[in-house]
């Protein structure tokens, strides 16, 4: 029976819909047989997300989405098969929680100075126990009717000249491949076609990354488009990286990103999973 394998994905211990529970019931559900919990700058729900995995017959990698910062850009760094209890690692991710608690109480003061009282208190409910993101402000908007969408909240409130938007200094992207290097980690590039820069930069960042150690690149990402998946590909040719999957699946309001339905790696790439 051939493995099938998401490597990108959130829980309510970030700003994902699911528990860490009900997260690898619906993978197993979607035939998923190796998956990771790459919740943002937080391990908290890798115990809960072990107990199912072990229920439900599933390998689970343990895994941590880390935000960096990269010439003013924000950049993710998933770090695979850490050791979460690496000293190392959770002083790194307790500066970053840092950093999202005070800019989440920076975006709940400028909204209520755009007219949204109460969203820091609101998102904090949504959080729970779990890490306050942006995506808890935009699912709270939603809720109040504000907004038709997730997507239409970022584009009128959460974005660079909008009301609520925040600019935030993560970690160096050096700094947190450090963490997971040190955490017996492999390093992934998230996302590639996400960020917003020249192709010319694109490459610099690339290739700083896998100077910095960098393993491995998500070539198989988000949305899983063919232009993208192709684009990503040629990259990790030219720089000689490992290739990975994931859906970064967050809840089923995103209808693209079906659990257990991301398109297979292009031939002639190293899987991120044969390095290990």
């Amino acid at each position: 029976m051939p493995r099938i394998y998401d490597l990108h994905m959130h829980s309510t211990a970030s700003d994902g819909a699911f528990s860490p529970t009900d997260l690898v019931e619906r993978c197993a559900l979607a035939g998923i047989t190796s998956l990771a919990v790459t919740d943002h700058d937080t391990t908290q729900g890798l115990a809960e997300a072990r107990v199912a995995a072990d229920a439900h017959h599933v390998e689970l990698i343990s895994a941590v989405e880390i935000s960096t910062s990269w010439r003013d850009q924000s950049v993710h760094i998933v770090g695979l098969r850490i050791d979460e209890d690496c000293d190392v690692l959770q002083r790194g991710l307790l500066g970053l929680q840092t950093i999202r608690r005070e800019r989440a109480a920076e975006i709940g003061a400028r909204l209520a100075r755009a007219g949204l009282a109460g969203a820091l208190e609101a998102a904090q409910t949504l959080a729970g126990p779990g890490m306050i993101t942006r995506m808890h402000f935009a699912r709270h908007i939603v809720q109040c009717g504000r907004a038709r969408n997730v997507k239409t909240v970022f584009e009128r409130f959460l974005t660079p000249g909008k009301p609520g938007y925040v600019a935030t200094q993560w970690a160096e992207p050096a700094e947190a491949i450090r963490w997971i290097r040190q955490a017996g980690g492999v390093a992934v590039l998230a996302h590639p076609q996400r960020y917003k820069i020249s192709a010319t930069a694109r490459r610099c960042l690339v290739e700083e990354f896998k100077e910095a150690g960098g393993i491995a690149l998500e070539v198989v990402a988000g949305t899983g488009h063919a232009p993208d998946i192709d684009s990503n590909a040629a990259v990790a040719r030219r720089f000689g990286l490992a290739a990975s999957v994931g859906s970064d699946f967050h809840s089923p309001e995103h209808f693209w990103l079906r659990l257990g339905n991301l398109p297979s790696l292009p031939a002639g790439l190293v899987p991120v999973w044969e390095v290990w």
